[in-house]
């Protein structure tokens, strides 16, 4: 059976929630593979609005099995938080039905102050981070004085760890002016944590295995988006791990050819939060309409996000670099009733035309866009369902998006109703 990877094709933000949800109801599994709780996905099924963290979207439909893959960096304590609020929704979470990667790394309190203490200081620059801990997670995780799941089920092990990271920590912390950890109190707290995480535990690579060779459909979630990848995003202004598809297999534990399809997801136009280059950005009252129809606020922190026109360019460079089968283009609906819309086919640096975003980042912010225009269309979109339910001039733009990215339209999303999707290409089609 197929098994499809689902990663954000630009910043983020780009209706995961609504794409894999709609999957999910024909997977069997659904695994979490990278970031942590700073990246939101929002699901509205049947009226009920969730909003999701750190648990898989498919926690929310029955008989599927959700997974947190090794590639996340988990907040215990906000996840017992979560899997709270979502049973107090009426969606029942057990061990059978979520799995936790006994590998993988714990976001502990040292790590959301370190964050914040950075992000708060006047010596570097500002990255725009959420403040919850994710990157120095990541830091210490490849700095090897992670605390991870397995950690928690044995005492002298975890004390092991914990010191290993305090010497790391206490130093950094004076650097910074902040007191040195409470050791005790640290210890305390994941003791008291540890029976709420560890009956979700399992060895992950091997549950995977087996409900593949079991001929089950697998669905690899990712966070954020592809533009943030600590390698291929626009650095420093990133995340801090790899966002692209190729680690759906190394952040689960299965090989690169358990991936059949990648499905890219794509707004039809384009959103950034935080710092960072953007090249399509609007400051006017085109960006201003885009951001108030597409309600363009965070899950996670409800900050309003940067709002600009379609960037075919930096989609074309990330249908590459994860190899994206089919595209998933979603929020047509806001663009219904502009007279024009433009798309970014190119850069102008310095008198230079180039087809792909360059990686310093002093010229990434010298880019500026050239642009395509094309006429928008005055009827709705909002609901579509079929090609036929669609202006011809809402058709024109979809072709031709498909033309400069060079990657097939798969679903198309009108609406953040689940059933308001227009299916092109089956993902999950052996």
């Amino acid at each position: 059976m197929a098994n499809v990877v689902v990663v954000g094709a630009q910043w983020g933000d780009e209706g995961k929630g609504k794409i894999v949800d709609w999957l999910s109801e024909r997977a069997d599994v659904i695994a979490r593979f990278q970031g942590g709780h700073n990246a939101g996905h929002t699901l509205v099924i049947d009226g009920t609005v969730y909003k999701l963290h750190a648990l898989p979207s498919g926690v929310v439909r029955p008989g599927k099995l959700s997974v947190i893959g090794n590639g996340v960096v988990l907040d215990p304590w906000h996840l017992v938080g979560e899997i709270e609020g979502i049973r107090a929704q009426g969606v029942e979470i057990t061990p059978e039905t979520l799995m936790i990667a006994e590998n993988t790394p714990l976001i502990l309190p040292i790590h959301g102050e370190l964050d914040r203490a950075r992000e708060q200081s006047n010596a570097v620059a500002k990255i725009g981070t959420t403040g919850r801990g994710i990157g120095p997670a990541y830091e210490d995780k490849v700095g090897r004085r992670s605390v991870r799941v397995a950690d928690l089920a044995d005492d002298a092990t975890l004390e092991r760890r914990v010191d290993r990271a305090l010497v790391h920590h206490d130093a950094l912390r004076r650097g910074l002016g902040l007191p040195e950890v409470d050791r005790d109190g640290l210890l305390a707290a994941l003791r008291e944590v540890a029976p709420q995480i560890l009956p979700y535990a399992a060895p992950v690579w091997k549950v995977l295995n087996e409900r593949r060779r079991a001929g089950k459909r697998v669905l690899f979630e990712g966070a954020q988006g592809a533009l943030l990848d600590v390698d291929f995003g626009t650095y420093p202004f990133v995340t801090s791990s790899n966002v692209i598809a190729g680690q759906a297999a190394t952040g689960t534990g299965v090989g690169p050819g358990a991936i059949d399809f990648v499905l890219g997801i794509v707004k039809a136009y384009t959103t950034r939060v935080g710092e960072g280059p953007f090249p399509t950005e609007l400051t006017d009252a085109d960006g201003q309409r885009l951001g108030e129809r597409g309600h363009e606020f965070g899950t996670t922190t409800g900050r309003k996000r940067r709002c600009g026109w379609f960037d075919a360019v930096l989609v074309r460079q990330t249908c590459v670099t994860s190899g994206v089968n089919g595209i998933a283009l979603t929020k047509l609906d806001v663009l219904d009733g502009f007279e024009e819309l433009k798309i970014c086919t190119g850069y102008d640096l310095d008198g230079r035309t180039l087809d792909h975003l360059p990686i310093a980042s002093e010229e990434q912010a010298r880019c500026t866009p050239v642009y395509e225009t094309m006429p928008g269309w005055s009827e709705s979109t909002e609901g579509a369902r079929s090609w036929a339910d669609l202006p011809a001039g809402a058709i024109k733009y979809v072709r031709r998006v498909e033309e400069l990215i060079g990657c097939p339209v798969a679903l198309l999303s009108t609406s953040p109703e689940r059933e308001d999707t227009i299916l092109v290409t089956d993902p999950f089609a052996d």
